[in-house]
């Protein structure tokens, strides 16, 4: 199949300056030294630091008519810059695109309409922008608006429009005008669910059609069940391409370990195998830098699926063999028996507090992701009730 989509080692560079000399100062004290400058010859001048940064690194691959291809990676990877690239909003420093067809892009909440149209004239627009002619752009008209629900707002200017409502009918827009390439970043999380699920619905349509989807989404169960392929960005680089359940368990893996704020967080499962498997226990660890550990700190885990409920939590208090006192431990060391909760993939947050009895001075949320990736496991619904797993809690030396 000949592909609709060619990327060749594409890469794209910025140059980031910072003033040496103005740091920590106000506005009027940068004013007030640039005016004395002007009168005193031999002042010293200050020049902007330049600086290299590469968004994006030899990208390469191809999309195929008809796919829909997912692509995630933690903020900053450079899934926005591609997606922008793609959409001929910026060219690429070097490398080159091939691309066969028309493309509609929804990148952010604000692109793409022009705020002083009304919703009408903005639909109008948008298919002429992809070589519509009237006619074809009035034969979908309803369908827009009934999708969108805005027929209220339909002659308002969108500049007075809601978040929501401007994702609404711009989705509808890019969906419905029968653009050969569909571009979707993560501007439909603004929507609410029930309009998420609409757009996963109408974007599986679209690629039924023999129309491409390519997809950035932070929702692994969007990914999970929408897209047929997926490609992992990692600071500005394809890691892992291929189909989304051999993906995701290295995009899983590349979360099992963070560092932030001093602390160290890692997760492992403890099958033989050194892999997730059917009932495997879970350790995880959470470390400090031993110049920053006080000795009688808390630490408390909880743990969510990826749509937000709340499956478990565990406070190292209450573990009677938890004892944080003794200085030469730096690390709490939480080892959970696996009961058939993680039938679903779950996202860990950390809090640290002084003791029991205070709020949490540090919280990392979303620091981790749990990944058993196994589909043998019993599928649950649980947003009313928080199991209480067979665990263990220790304070150890790392």
């Amino acid at each position: 199949m000949e592909p609709i989509i060619r990327i060749e080692n594409i890469s794209k560079k910025y140059i980031l300056d910072h003033l040496v000399g103005t740091k920590n100062k106000a506005l009027r004290e940068v004013a007030a030294e640039k005016t004395k400058a002007l009168f005193k010859a031999h002042e010293k001048r200050v020049y902007p630091k330049h600086e290299e940064f590469w968004a994006l690194k030899n990208i390469t691959f191809e999309i195929n008519k008809g796919e829909r291809i997912g692509i995630i990676g933690r903020n900053g990877a450079g899934k926005s810059t591609l997606l922008k690239i793609l959409s001929r909003i910026t060219e690429p420093t070097t490398g080159r695109i091939i691309m066969d067809g028309t493309i509609a892009s929804l990148l952010e909440v604000g692109t793409g309409f022009h705020p002083e149209l009304t919703g009408r004239e903005n639909i109008f627009l948008n298919g002429s922008i992809l070589g519509m002619r009237r006619a074809e752009i009035e034969s979908k008209f309803d369908e827009i608006v009934a999708f969108a629900e805005v027929e209220k707002f339909l002659d308002t200017p969108v500049k007075r429009y809601s978040s929501g409502m401007y994702v609404r009918l711009a989705f509808a827009v890019a969906a419905h005008l029968e653009p050969d390439i569909l571009i979707i970043d993560e501007v439909l999380a603004v929507g609410d669910i029930a309009f998420q699920k609409k757009c996963l619905g109408k974007m599986e349509e679209v690629s039924g059609e023999g129309r491409t989807v390519i997809f950035v989404s932070h929702n692994l169960t969007a990914i999970r069940s929408l897209c047929q392929r997926a490609i992992i960005l990692d600071h500005g680089e394809i890691t892992h391409i291929g189909s989304v359940d051999s993906v995701l368990p290295y995009y899983f893996g590349m979360a099992s370990i963070l560092k932030n704020k001093g602390i160290e967080v890692r997760a492992r499962p403890l099958a033989q195998s050194g892999e997730w498997e059917t009932g495997t226990d879970i350790e995880v660890t959470v470390s400090w830098e031993k110049h920053k550990y006080a000795p009688g700190w808390q630490c408390d885990i909880a743990c969510y699926t990826i749509d937000g409920s709340k499956i478990f939590a565990l406070e190292s208090h209450k573990f009677k063999d938890f004892d944080s006192n003794n200085p030469i431990c730096n690390a709490v060391k939480f080892t959970i028996k696996n009961n058939g909760f993680n039938s679903q993939d779950l996202r860990v947050d950390i809090g640290v507090k002084r003791s029991a009895a205070e709020s949490y001075f540090i919280v990392l949320e979303n620091c981790i992701v749990l990944s058993p990736s196994n589909k043998n496991m019993p599928s649950y619904k649980r947003d009313d009730v928080i199991i209480i797993p067979q665990a263990q809690c220790r304070a150890i030396e790392i």
